[in-house]
């Protein structure tokens, strides 16, 4: 049976305009790499079992995005070993659910513009950040969180304040991390904006990690 993953997009807030590219982008990877992709901003597909699917990207949602019966499903499939995968504002996502927030590891707060910057990249080890360089330098929002997630995630990649103007969280800002959470695997990365960085190999080849090993394939 081929692997499948559901994408989430829908937002009650901010709507970003890349989400159409991003989706596109999830399903050229399905394609490339053998995995079925299924895209909704029907809060209702979270009412029904979430067991066909290997992993839930959650791609730049924002607000509240499910009902309270959807909550407890995605709960339950993240608890019982589904993978779970963030993508920039789905940090920006349901702040009125603790498990949420405890789940994807931190709740954004605020960026400044959009600009060029270094992200620091700590862990090349992990699929996501293998085929990575060092200091890979990108154009993003370059987001701060409400708390700073390290000590419960394993942080993958950090932003390098001093290569952009209006970072807050000074010299360790976690970026980009992992964590596993009951039987399951969460992936976040902050980055992800812009329609171009869906069109960009190095994060194609990032959003694919992320979403392999949270998928356990």
């Amino acid at each position: 049976m081929t692997t499948r993953v559901l994408v989430h997009t829908r937002t009650t807030a901010y709507r970003h305009e890349s989400i159409p590219d991003a989706v596109a982008a999830v399903r050229a990877l399905g394609e490339a790499h053998g995995f079925g992709v299924d895209a909704t901003e029907d809060p209702g597909a979270f009412e029904a079992p979430l067991d066909p699917y290997a992993a839930v990207v959650f791609l730049s949602t924002s607000g509240d995005v499910l009902t309270p019966k959807g909550r407890t499903r995605l709960a339950a499939y993240v608890e019982g070993g589904g993978g779970f995968v963030g993508v920039h504002a789905a940090a920006c996502t349901e702040y009125d659910w603790p498990y949420y927030g405890e789940m994807l590891g931190a709740w954004f707060d605020r960026h400044p513009q959009l600009q060029p910057g270094k992200a620091v990249v700590e862990d090349r080890t992990h699929p996501a950040t293998r085929h990575l360089p060092p200091v890979w330098e990108f154009t993003d929002e370059w987001y701060d969180f409400r708390v700073n997630p390290r000590g419960a995630v394993r942080v993958l990649a950090s932003a390098d304040e001093s290569s952009y103007e209006g970072g807050g969280m000074g010299a360790d800002h976690p970026l980009v991390w992992c964590r596993e959470q009951g039987a399951g695997r969460v992936f976040y990365t902050a980055l992800g904006h812009t329609s171009e960085a869906y069109e960009d190999p190095d994060f194609r080849a990032h959003l694919l990690g992320g979403i392999t090993w949270a998928a356990g394939v």
